[in-house]
C-alpha cells in the first residue's frame, strides 16, 4: 500500500511528511522501516533497529509487524531507555511494552533491552553502548515527548555533543505526568524519577531515523521542533542538523507547524 501524505516540505535538513490520520501515518512509517530493515540485511546481512516504547509508536509498531519481506530472524532489536529500578514484570516496563506490541509477535533475532535493575548503573551504561557500538544501528524508530524530549534526553539534561551513548538522567516532571496521562501509572507518585537512555548522538549515529508523532497533545513540541531554535530546550530540534532523519506526522500533530 503506498500512502500519500498531505504535506511534504523540508525544515533545514529534515524530511516531514504529514498524514490525515494515525492510522495513516503508522502504516507509511513501517513501510520506510520496513525497507530500510530489507536493505540492510540484503547488504550485511543482519540489521540493527533501535525501537521508542511509547503510546504514540502503536500505529506503526503494529504496521510495522505486518509489513512483508523482513527476515526478522536477522534483526537484532535494542531500546533507547528504560526506567530505574521498576520491579520485575512491572507493565510500565519499556522493553515489556515492546514485547507485547512487537517483539514477541514476528521471529526476531535478537533483544537487547536496556537495563532496567543494574548492580551498577555506570557500568551497565558502558555495557549497552558498547553494545551498540558493536552493533551498528541501521534504523532508530523514535518519538517526540510533550516537552520536546528524544528517548529520555529531557530538556534539563539534553547534550547535542554528549560524549557518552547511554547515562543516567533525572527525568522531567512534564514527561512524569505524560505517563500519568498516558494510563501507565495512576499518578505522578508512581512514577520513577529516574532512567537510563541512549543519548543524542548515540540516537544520531543510526544510519536512519524514523521520528513518528501523532495527537493534537504533541503539537506543541512538533511547532517547537520545526519552527523554534536549535535548542536542548527542545531537544528533537536537533532533527533539523540530521539529513538521515524524516518526522512522519499525523494532521493533529501538524496543527501548529505554521504557526509563527
Amino acid at each position: 500500500m503506498i500512502l500519500c501524505p498531505t504535506q511534504v516540505s523540508t525544515y533545514e535538513q529534515l524530511r516531514v511528511r504529514v498524514y490525515r490520520t494515525n492510522e495513516e501515518m503508522g502504516q507509511a512509517a513501517a513501510e520506510a522501516a520496513a525497507e530500510a530493515l530489507r536493505v540492510a540485511i540484503a547488504e550485511r546481512g543482519v540489521a540493527n533497529v533501535v525501537l521508542a516504547a511509547a503510546n504514540s509508536q502503536l500505529t506503526t509498531l503494529h504496521a510495522l509487524r505486518e509489513q512483508p519481506g523482513i527476515d526478522w530472524q536477522a534483526v537484532n532489536a535494542f531500546h533507547m531507555d528504560e526506567y530505574l529500578d521498576l520491579p520485575p514484570g512491572h507493565p510500565a516496563s519499556f522493553a515489556l511494552f515492546l514485547r507485547r506490541q512487537l517483539l514477541d509477535l514476528v521471529p526476531i533475532g535478537a533483544f537487547y533491552p536496556v537495563p532496567g535493575r543494574p548492580a551498577d548503573v555506570e557500568t551497565a551504561c558502558r555495557a549497552y553502548e558498547l553494545l551498540l557500538r558493536a552493533h551498528p544501528v541501521d534504523l532508530c524508530i523514535l518519538g517526540i515527548g510533550e516537552n520536546g524530549h528524544v528517548a529520555f534526553n529531557e530538556p534539563p539534561v539534553a547534550d547535542f555533543g554528549d560524549r557518552v551513548w547511554v547515562k543516567r538522567v533525572v527525568l522531567d516532571e512534564r514527561s512524569r505526568r505524560q505517563q500519568v496521562g498516558e494510563g501507565h501509572y495512576a499518578s505522578l507518585d508512581e512514577v520513577p524519577t529516574h532512567a537510563l537512555t541512549m543519548t543524542i548522538p548515540a540516537l544520531r549515529a543510526a544510519r536512519e531515523m524514523i521520528c513518528v508523532v501523532p495527537e493534537s497533545r504533541k503539537a506543541e513540541a512538533v511547532r517547537k521542533t520545526l519552527r523554534g531554535p536549535v535548542s536542548t530546550a527542545c531537544p528533537a530540534s536537533i532533527l533539523r542538523r540530521t539529513p538521515h532523519a524524516t518526522l512522519y506526522l499525523d494532521q493533529d500533530a501538524a496543527a501548529q507547524i505554521e504557526t509563527s
